[in-house]
């Protein structure tokens, strides 16, 4: 019998009767990582990483019922032996052991094998089935060296305070804006975000992960901003009277999907950075063949060509796994819990 398997309300361990990211209210679910296609309100008990407890409560509450577990350590739920193992995708994200008769699976989340500071780097598990992510899934997703990124983004910020603009990078506000704010030269000028980014600054500085100086993006701070700061915003924000405030401005976006041709046109970009808190097609490979597993279930993203490239050239048993995971989405739209969190912090006017 299948350790984890699908069902209407998330992926399922019938063995420990419990939830892996479920995207409906259960009453014990085991979290990967905050981000909300992944985290959802409701549920009664929450099991996350002791790295991620504080970012997940900023998202889904205060009060919510969240037992964290350090990674490496281990807790049974109903005789399943869980642990939780670090993905590398943002602050606190996990990979998730569970081990059950002396079977061994392992569920990736959102992973990326490259590290950054803000987050614990991705750590191979060794396992008898590895359920991937396939968010980039497909050869031509090869991504460039992370300070190769963070250059160009300095470079730009220079040439725009040269032209007297103020530079507006969109990254999402979980993950992405924290991994930029983390990357950037803070000596170029001050650094200003969005309050949604804002909100989610406080659980990185109770991880012990320092960040540069930042400001909030106010009207009363519009004036220090203009021609010479780098303001960090969620995607909701562009084209919104908010961003008005701050003068002329150089727009630009900083997503995996700027590896996409016509991705920067269609939305008006000045710039557009390829920096994604997803693992490449080289680090999707390096990954499952870490795990030793033999067998590899496909998730959200390009399920069926990996699929299909996994069986055809290798020897391993592939198969894919249905699920609602969106994970770095094409649209900057697609996650409606951002967008309601980024909403609120607009009509607050900030």
């Amino acid at each position: 019998m299948a350790l984890i398997e699908p069902t209407d309300r998330g992926l399922y361990c019938a063995a420990g009767d419990f939830y892996l990211d479920p995207w409906r209210p259960v009453d014990r679910a085991v979290v990967s990582h905050a981000h909300s296609d992944h985290a959802r309100y409701g549920c009664k008990a929450y099991l996350t990483s002791a790295e991620g407890q504080h970012v997940l409560r900023a998202r889904i509450g205060a009060d919510a019922p969240i037992e964290p577990l350090a990674y490496g350590e281990t807790k049974f739920i109903n005789g399943v032996q869980v642990s939780l193992h670090p993905a590398g995708h943002i602050l606190g994200s996990s990979q998730i052991r569970l081990e059950h008769n002396g079977e061994i699976w392992v569920f990736s989340g959102d992973y990326k094998t490259t590290p950054d500071r803000t987050c614990t780097p991705f750590e191979p598990v060794r396992c008898h089935t590895f359920i991937t992510e396939s968010t980039f899934g497909l050869p031509i997703y090869r991504w460039q060296p992370q300070q190769s990124i963070m250059d160009s983004i300095n470079a730009w910020w220079r040439q725009n305070q040269e032209r007297e603009r103020v530079s507006v990078i969109y990254a999402y506000s979980l993950g992405k804006a924290q991994r930029v704010i983390g990357g950037i030269d803070p000596s170029i000028g001050p650094i200003f975000a969005h309050g949604a980014v804002m909100n989610l600054l406080p659980p990185y500085e109770q991880a012990g992960i320092k960040l540069p100086p930042v400001n909030k993006a106010l009207l009363e701070t519009a004036k220090e901003a203009k021609g010479r700061g780098l303001i960090i915003a969620p995607p909701s924000a562009a084209g919104s009277p908010w961003l008005k405030k701050f003068g002329p401005a150089s727009p630009a976006f900083a997503s995996g999907w700027m590896a996409v041709q016509g991705a920067r046109r269609r939305r008006a970009l000045d710039r557009g950075f390829i920096l994604s808190d997803h693992a490449d097609w080289p680090g999707l490979m390096e990954a499952i063949s870490a795990t030793g597993a033999d067998t590899i279930g496909v998730t959200h993203g390009f399920i069926d060509p990996m699929v299909r490239y996994l069986t055809e050239n290798t020897n391993l048993n592939a198969y894919g796994v249905p699920t609602r995971y969106v994970g770095e989405p094409m649209n900057p739209d697609a996650d409606e819990t951002q967008q309601a969190t980024d909403r609120t912090v607009e009509e607050d006017g900030e």
